[in-house]
């Protein structure tokens, strides 16, 4: 006698004969996380943060000696009407971090900012670059491609800029400059990515791919976790922003598509000096992903216990009144749709329940995993309103 119905296996793409068994696992917290704001235990949202803080930096495992910044502008490139800078910063004592600063050209006094986050696309070769434009002539195809299909051809730190923002936007951990790179890599491809062909890139990413799950063994190892990693690093991107010259630290807000996305849901949540956060192409429960969409996400993106406590909508509510707006692709194969529905319905519920609906926005779009113009314009409305107070 089978243990296993076959209709079971056949539903659960990801798991096959042991779905049933994660779904009983799942199944057994009856009614909400208690560390959810709607749990009848909390009434204030001041009370709940302080709480819920807890359990979710605890998780993450990730919080070492804030050292200073040693800030460093390595070149300065004219975009026309955007200064890019290039410039590196430390997060830790491990982590010297490359990282683009975008500069309207014509800029008065202290002026609104945006942490920009870097989506994950399967590209390792490349962090900051995948939101970042280039000059005429300078575009590589392949990184032309990823902006084409993840932003509809508009990098959204450069046209952030363009409307009066500063932007910043580093490489996470481990893309871009901060990628694994093996023994024999340099000697059989050297560092200049510029010159890497459209063959070496797909061969480096794919090699970088297979690495993420000795990235999550080694950090175990370590006594950390990949998340907790990204979140330290996007935090200290608020520093570094607040130390800016050109940066009204009272008006930074965070975005991102995809892994970018679930960058900003995570830094919104943890940090309260986002002032405004957008969250494009990453929200759901986490429950109705268990069947069919594990494998679609990276390892980044699992922290190890939080879910025995919170759902992901409840990270992100940590900002709970602060405002936040949540953009999603109706077509996204990387969520099922009823999380995605269950999630914005959820966040909807915590911000009634704080007494600040007015701050929590969202929309659906008929498109497939994107940060279309369409959604981008959107946002870029929000911010205003958000951060320039534009009406």
């Amino acid at each position: 006698m089978s243990l296993f119905s076959a209709a079971a296996v056949a539903s659960a793409q990801d798991m096959g004969s042991v779905y049933p068994l994660i779904e009983s696992l799942a199944n057994a917290r009856k009614g909400e996380y208690d560390m959810s704001f709607l749990h009848p235990r909390w009434k204030s949202p001041v009370e709940y943060r302080k709480e819920a803080l807890k359990v979710a930096t605890e998780a993450l495992a990730f919080a070492p000696k804030r050292v200073p910044l040693r800030p460093e502008v390595v070149s300065t490139e004219d975009l026309g009407d955007v200064i890019r800078e290039k410039v590196l910063f430390s997060t830790c004592e491990q982590f010297r971090v490359p990282a683009f600063v975008h500069l309207p050209k014509n800029r008065k006094g202290k002026i609104p900012a945006i942490v920009d986050l870097h989506s994950h696309g399967g590209w390792f070769v490349f962090g900051k670059e995948k939101v970042s434009a280039f000059a005429p002539g300078k575009m590589l195809p392949m990184l032309e491609k990823y902006h084409l299909e993840n932003y509809e051809g508009r990098p959204t730190a450069t046209e952030f800029a363009r409307r009066g923002y500063a932007v910043l936007t580093i490489d996470a951990f481990p893309f871009g400059e901060r990628r694994i790179v093996m023994a024999d890599d340099m000697a059989k491809y050297g560092d200049d990515r510029s010159k890497y062909t459209a063959e070496v890139m797909q061969q480096l990413n794919q090699r970088c791919r297979t690495r993420e799950s000795t990235i999550v063994k080694a950090l175990a190892y370590a006594g950390t976790t990949w998340p907790g990693v990204v979140a330290w690093d996007d935090m200290r991107s608020v520093d570094y922003l607040e130390s800016r010259p050109e940066v009204d630290a009272s008006r930074i807000g965070s975005v991102g598509v995809s892994m970018g996305g679930y960058r900003s849901l995570m830094l919104c949540g943890l940090d309260p000096r986002i002032k405004a956060a957008c969250v494009a192409g990453f929200m759901s429960t986490v429950k109705p992903m268990i069947r069919s969409h594990l494998d679609t996400h990276s390892f980044v993106h699992f922290i190890p216990h939080v879910h025995a406590r919170m759902d992901l909508p409840d990270i992100a509510a940590l900002r709970v009144p602060k405002p936040l707006l949540v953009l999603q692709c109706r077509k996204d194969g990387l969520f099922p749709l009823s999380g995605m529905e269950e999630s914005v319905k959820k966040l909807e519920a915590v911000y009634r329940k704080a007494g600040a609906a007015d701050a929590f926005s969202s929309r659906f779009y008929d498109v497939a995993h994107i940060f279309n113009l369409e959604m981008q314009n959107d946002a870029f409305a929000w911010f205003d309103r958000q951060l320039k107070g534009v009406q």
